[in-house]
């Protein structure tokens, strides 16, 4: 199955620039192989030492999260869209107190 998949900025370094790239594969699984062979090193970037999905990656098959469907056997068809997303954390803490509580 040739299906398009949706290459974030920080990993476009390793697709050649390229945002959006077609693989081939009946599920998740089979797609990331494809994508290794095409583009080595992605793989790394995708898996832990464990050979396991990173944590912070969420993968979508048109915008389904794939955690809910059947992860990285989840199947797919001709014409899907795959999309690969870091999870982004940051900012900081902020405690608000009231302002009574602050009065010694």
């Amino acid at each position: 199955m040739a299906v398009k998949v949706r290459i974030p900025s920080p990993l476009q370094k390793l697709t050649k620039n390229q945002s959006e790239v077609t693989v081939n594969g009946k599920n998740i699984r089979e797609l990331f192989l494809d994508l290794e062979k095409q583009y080595p090193g992605i793989k790394n970037r995708l898996y832990d030492e464990s050979g396991n999905l990173r944590r912070f990656i969420n993968i979508y098959i048109n915008e389904e999260d794939i955690r809910f469907l059947k992860n990285e056997d989840s199947e797919v068809k001709d014409g899907d869209s795959v999309s690969i997303i870091p999870a982004i954390a940051g900012g900081g803490c902020v405690i608000l107190y009231r302002r009574a509580d602050l009065q010694i």
